[in-house]
């Protein structure tokens, strides 16, 4: 039977119900008003005509006069037709007969045995119809309590029918609901075992095979998947054994999921014993697993002492982030993502520190054996220009002259090389003193002054009076505000102007070098400050080495500064650096 034709019956049966219940009341009423009207219909009347006519026995003297006569006669007549009760006509004949008698004879004797006739006659009646009220009464009574009763016992079966239906009937729809409720949320919990069973021949019943028919389905399709994952799960944990890199992976418990053979051996654990162990437990007893989890500095290099020498290893970490259904409520489903664990790789990077260093080493060799050569062709060009050792011509001048220029080139990429090698190796050395910044600026801005005016450019300073005070090395600082302004003056054009602020900002005060050139790519801006990286020049020969803002940025950071550069194609560019103030 289909639920449409299920609900239709039960709603049905209860409009039955309800119509059965007020047929009996209505019909119990009707005879309760019918008995009250037979009441005041018949006996009443009967009392009003007895009493009519007793008022004209009781206030007339005999014979009657006319008017009396007419009322006492109107009123007899009246009762002669409201006869109802049982010898209430053999009462009604004598009060007849008695009047009859009163108006016929002449004796006054016979009048007054009459009147006590009528008088009898008159409480017969009354008596008749005053038993017959009582009784009426009575039987009303009864009438009433035998309907009250029905009514109860129609209306408590009523009662107990519609609350059986109402606690019953809902249960028909919501029980199958509830128990689809339950097996989607069993589904929803991956158990493809549920099942549900209806034997109704109803929608509930083709719903619930259909549902069936989908569990089955996600069931072969969860097998297949698992199986994959399965055989993915074991590819993987060949590839993680084969890594010639140290991995170990955490779930987000905190608990180990693998770690291959080469970091079991360098953090000196039992790979088969660690799996599944809380990762802070063995942290406590293996400090290297303690420097990997939880690293005190942010430097991710490491020194392990593995084969039998002193190794570095690079430290990387990726959390895993998956997507997250969360039921808030029942109507709610909030899509985030969650933690699914780290993994934590140490790559070899020996070799490359090794390379590094032999680099740093063969840099600081060749550039300290060039800078004496190099001084000493500069020390001869010197004693050429002498004209105590002789004159030349003109174009042994220019010759000259382009070999200085070269040999000031050279020694200024051999300073920049022995400056680079002291910074990676660690052995860079600043002499800080507390100065104040314009002493910085004007000596920077002497050392360039030369050379802007070659280029007729204009050098604006723009500095605030009463700096505070900064800790920082003069010659080097120096160095740096000398690098800003000979790459400003560089690439702007003649005539144009350079523009200088020195200011405070909070705790720091700020050093930058604006020009009004060509601008910077904002793709070439983050590399500026990397070494041996220079801006293409579209074909243009490029001049220096690459190395002076990158070792400019050595210089600011190893004071506690910072370094930066705002620029744009068509704008110009501004160099900045900014030093902690002196409190």
């Amino acid at each position: 039977m289909k639920i449409k034709t299920k609900l239709r019956l039960g709603f049905g049966f209860l409009f039955i119900i309800v119509l059965s219940f007020g047929l009996i009341a209505l019909f119990y009423l009707n005879e309760l008003s019918d008995k009250s009207k037979v009441i005041l219909k018949d006996n009443y009347k009967s009392l009003k005509y007895v009493a009519a006519m007793r008022n004209v026995i009781d206030l007339n003297q005999f014979p009657l006069s006319p008017t009396p006569l007419t009322i006492f006669t109107e009123n007899l007549k009246n009762e002669g037709l409201n006869i109802t009760e049982p010898g209430e006509k053999v009462a009604f004949q004598k009060l007849e007969v008695a009047f009859n008698a009163l108006n016929n004879s002449q004796s006054l004797a016979v009048k007054e045995n009459s009147i006590k006739n009528l008088r009898i006659a008159l409480r017969n009646i009354e008596e008749l119809n005053m038993k017959a009220i009582y009784d009426k009464n009575e039987l009303a009574n009864k009438t009433s309590s035998r309907a009250n009763l029905y009514i109860i016992i129609a209306a408590t079966l009523s009662f107990i029918i519609l609350f059986t239906f109402i606690v019953n009937f809902p249960g028909f729809v919501a029980n199958p609901l509830a128990e689809f409720s339950a097996a989607i949320k069993q589904i929803s919990r991956k158990n493809y075992k549920q099942r549900l069973h209806f034997e109704n021949e109803d929608e509930f019943t083709e719903l619930a095979n259909s549902f069936n028919g989908m569990v089955v389905k996600l069931n072969e399709w969860e097998n297949s998947n698992l199986s994959k994952i399965k055989s993915e799960k074991s590819r993987i944990e060949a590839i993680i054994a084969q890594m010639q890199d140290a991995i170990i992976g955490l779930n987000e418990k905190g608990e180990v999921l693998f770690l291959n053979h080469l970091a079991a051996k360098l953090m000196n654990l039992d790979e088969d014993k660690v799996i599944g162990q809380n990762v802070a437990e063995l942290m406590q007893k293996n400090e290297l697993l303690k420097r990997i989890i939880k690293p005190e500095t942010d430097d991710n290099t490491l020194k392990i002492y593995a084969d039998d020498k002193e190794s570095y290893f690079l430290l990387e970490n990726r959390e895993i982030i998956i997507p997250n259904y969360e039921e808030q409520d029942e109507n709610t489903l909030i899509v985030s993502s969650k933690s699914a664990g780290s993994v934590y790789t140490l790559k070899n990077i020996t070799q490359f520190k090794e390379l590094d260093e032999a680099k740093t080493n063969f840099i600081a060799t060749v550039s300290h054996e060039l800078k004496t050569p190099l001084s000493s062709i500069k020390m001869s060009l010197k004693l050429l220009n002498d004209e105590r050792v002789g004159t030349m011509n003109e174009e042994q001048h220019e010759l000259l002259n382009h070999i200085k220029e070269d040999s000031d080139r050279l020694l200024k990429i051999t300073s920049e090389l022995l400056d680079l090698s002291q910074v990676e190796t660690g052995n860079l050395k600043l002499t800080f003193a507390i100065t104040k910044p314009e002493e910085i600026v004007r000596y920077a801005v002497d050392a360039v002054k030369f050379q802007a005016e070659q280029k007729s450019i204009q050098l604006v300073l723009n500095c605030d009076q009463n700096l505070p005070n900064v800790n920082a090395d003069i010659q080097k600082t120096a160095w740096v505000l000398v690098n800003f302004l000979s790459n400003a003056l560089r690439y702007s054009s003649e005539k144009s102007k350079v523009i200088i602020d020195v200011l405070q900002k909070d705790n720091f005060v700020e050093f930058s070098v604006r020009d009004f050139g060509k601008g910077i790519d904002e793709k070439y801006q983050k590399r500026l400050f990397d070494r041996y990286f220079q801006v293409p020049t579209d074909g243009q020969n490029k001049s220096g080495s690459g190395l002076g803002l990158a070792i400019s940025k050595d210089f600011i950071e190893a004071e506690n500064g910072k370094i930066w550069v705002i620029s744009a194609i068509g704008e110009g560019s501004n160099f900045c650096f900014s030093l902690p103030i002196v409190e």
